[in-house]
């Protein structure tokens, strides 16, 4: 990591709030990864988070679908008004899920975006919860009953949900396709779910055996460093985005 940015654990447990205007960050489930016995074998599941709109409420609840006209980027401003999860955790985790939503008053019904980070178990193991929700996994977008839309989301085009709030191509880790969630205007700064781009913090020594591309993934990584002041990475606790000014030469 570059001498000009540290990180530093973000003190709390799950659910973690960091509020925002006008969309506030929920860490519900905190990812993880731990070797399980012999062969190599690892025990994980990925971090869960959900983005809650200032304006929604239980009043709210009530709404309708994403409209079938208008093309992705009407359907995705639409989506983005109610409450957006990030990644599900795998499927061993579902009670874990479910309860984590009731803690925040919001049932599964009430989901109107699920973004999954990439195609992995661990992050989009309960989509089946979500049957009236529009899906992001990865580059796919459709609407409830499996309508798909282009989009056209690259690195350098981020998919705009509302206000301060992106979907961000990300690639490296699971391939080309992966993307991460960019949150602004929160009272912690810029909020980047960020999926396995960081497997925690602290991975500079091990990320790359992970990583099904290391070259765009390094990329990535830069990128979110460039802008976050906070990170929630796929099997870690949430970290602080540090940088310091450059020492003068003399």
């Amino acid at each position: 990591m570059s001498g000009l940015v540290r990180t530093e654990p973000l003190r709390g447990e799950p659910p973690l709030l960091v509020r925002g205007d006008p969309y506030s960050v929920v860490v519900l489930l905190q990812g993880y990864a731990e070797p399980d016995g012999v062969d190599d074998a690892v025990r994980a599941d990925g971090s869960v988070t959900l983005v809650l709109p200032q304006a929604w409420g239980s009043a709210s609840s009530h709404r309708e679908a994403p409209p079938e006209g208008g093309g992705a980027k009407t359907a995705l401003e639409e989506a983005a008004r109610g409450p957006i999860l990030v990644d599900t955790g795998g499927p061993w985790a579902r009670e874990a899920l479910l309860g984590a939503l009731a803690g925040q008053g919001v049932a599964p019904g009430d989901v109107t975006l699920v973004v999954g980070t990439h195609g992995h178990s661990d992050h989009i193991g309960n989509l089946g919860l979500f049957p009236t929700a529009a899906l992001l996994v990865s580059h796919d977008f459709c609407l409830p009953g499996g309508r798909y839309l282009p989009h056209g989301l690259g690195e350098e085009l981020p998919l705009r949900l509302g206000p301060g709030l992106e979907v961000w191509a990300t690639p490296g880790h699971g391939g080309q396709r992966d993307v991460s969630v960019v949150v602004a205007g929160t009272a912690l700064g810029t909020v980047v779910v960020a999926g396995d781009v960081f497997e925690r913090s602290g991975d500079e020594d091990s990320w790359q055996a992970l990583s099904e591309d290391p070259v765009a993934q390094d990329r990535s990584r830069k990128r979110v460093l460039g802008i976050a002041d906070v990170v929630v990475p796929g099997h870690g606790a949430p970290f602080r985005v540090i940088r310091e000014a450059p020492q003068p030469r003399n």
